[in-house]
């Protein structure tokens, strides 16, 4: 058996970008051969990402992008584990692959998009960087003029699309979709659960204790018209100028609301807690075993 030498180890962990234990043992198991030392490696990656496929992917980013014509935008969110991941350039450069694979084939099912050399990359990456990655969603946007905006630290991204205007205005109004988070655009999307809701809580109000029928459903109606305004896109001030309605400035160039897209990172994954005085503590006792 050949001698494993530092400078094998070294080539194993530049082409691969594991750590240099996981490297020594595959060069000993693969008696000192880099080439079968990797391609050990690759069988045994889609049982390692397995293991980490339980982990919650709660981090990652949003991303956008938009058809040079302007009336097609693909935008979909990359999850990892921990922020710090998210902001690494691997991590970065698998989810613009995504990005690109989406949009060039116009597909929105992740599993679809997945399947094949992309899945493979997916593993290799979880491989590398040791945490649990998963492509969470993907959603295409066509309408004649779109525009989208990704905040700075790719946390949100959004799509808004129009019937007219230019891709400027639309990706000022996903930028003020980034920044207010409207939950439809018009006041008659409104889910009737989420009116009744809201209603139930007007109703509980101290306020409204004790005050007749008629007069609880004539200020009803005015706090639900405020809450509708509030919440629908094309109601409320624009925040590059508080003084028009989104809805006028739309009117204003020639066109309406079509529709809208936001993806915020990790909203509505259920984050495990962890407790990591107690990880430490059990990985002490672990090493003490």
């Amino acid at each position: 058996m050949a001698a494993i030498t530092a400078a094998m180890v070294k080539e194993l962990r530049e082409r691969t970008g594991l750590g240099m234990m996981e490297c020594k043992k595959a060069l000993v198991e693969a008696e000192g051969s880099v080439d079968a030392a990797i391609e050990e490696l690759r069988k045994s990656s889609g049982l390692k990402a397995a293991k980490k496929a339980g982990r919650t992917a709660a981090e990652g980013v949003s991303l956008v992008k938009v058809s040079d014509d302007k009336t097609v935008a693909f935008i979909l969110e990359v999850n990892s584990e921990t922020d710090f991941v998210a902001r690494d350039d691997n991590f970065m450069n698998f989810a613009n692959d995504i990005l690109e694979a989406a949009f060039a084939k116009g597909e929105t099912d992740v599993a679809a998009l997945m399947a094949g050399e992309l899945e493979g990359k997916r593993e290799a990456l979880v491989q590398k960087i040791g945490e649990n990655v998963t492509v969470r969603r993907i959603v295409k946007v066509e309408a004649p003029v779109v525009g989208g905006y990704v905040h700075s630290n790719n946390k949100i991204a959004s799509v808004v699309a129009l019937t007219a205007g230019t891709e400027e205005l639309a990706r000022d109004i996903a930028m003020h979709v980034a920044a207010v988070n409207p939950r439809v655009g018009q006041p008659d999307e409104m889910p009737a659960e989420e009116l009744e809701k809201e209603k139930e809580i007007i109703r509980a109000q101290p306020d409204m204790e004790g005050k007749p029928a008629e007069i609880v459903e004539k200020m009803m109606g005015g706090r639900i018209k405020k809450f509708l305004a509030e919440n629908s896109l094309v109601e409320q001030p624009f925040v590059k100028n508080p003084d028009q309605k989104v809805g006028d400035l739309i009117k204003s160039a020639g066109g309406e609301l079509v529709s809208f897209v936001r993806l915020e990172v990790g909203e509505g994954i259920e984050r495990e807690e962890v407790d990591f005085a107690a990880e430490v503590a059990a990985a002490a006792g672990t090493g003490k075993a």
